[in-house]
């Protein structure tokens, strides 16, 4: 027995709200990435992503979107340490070698800028790989299929 054309209807709008979450179209990565950098829900762009500094919002405020389905784990962290210790080692040494500074000056001035940057730029890398994980359907992601509509 096939599958009819009102079931896959019902699967192909699932939600109510394919006009904004794409349905079973492609979703634009480059936009769901960037709405996570800005920490807002990647399927309409306003909704908070976050309700806390690290912690994501089961669904969203405004659109519904379930967001408890992200697997972020310990990505964003290790983003964070490899972008900040790229930017910060080649500017301690510059400083180093343009200004001499004493050493403790130095130490305590860049121990507060690279905490700083890894403070500002964690929970934007957690946005970005939710924003990921939603564009291309990974870990719940994508829409179930219930199991009655199989032959």
């Amino acid at each position: 027995m096939g599958v009819s054309d009102s079931d896959s209807s019902i699967r192909a709008n699932h939600s109510g709200l394919d006009h904004i979450h794409g349905g079973d179209d492609e979703r634009d990565l480059g936009q769901a990435v960037w709405r996570g950098v800005r920490r807002r829900c990647p399927a309409c762009g306003t909704g908070p992503m976050m309700k806390s500094y690290l912690k994501v919002r089961n669904t969203c405020t405004v659109c519904g979107e379930e967001l408890h389905h992200q697997r972020a784990d310990d990505g964003p962290a290790y983003l964070t340490i490899l972008v900040v210790g790229h930017l910060m080692a080649p500017l301690l040494g510059a400083a180093y070698m343009i200004y001499r500074p004493d050493p403790m000056v130095l130490a305590a001035v860049f121990g507060i800028g690279t905490v700083a940057a890894s403070l500002w730029l964690l929970p934007r890398f957690k946005g970005m790989m939710v924003g990921f994980q939603w564009a291309k359907r990974m870990h719940g992601f994508a829409p179930a299929l219930d199991d009655h509509t199989h032959p």
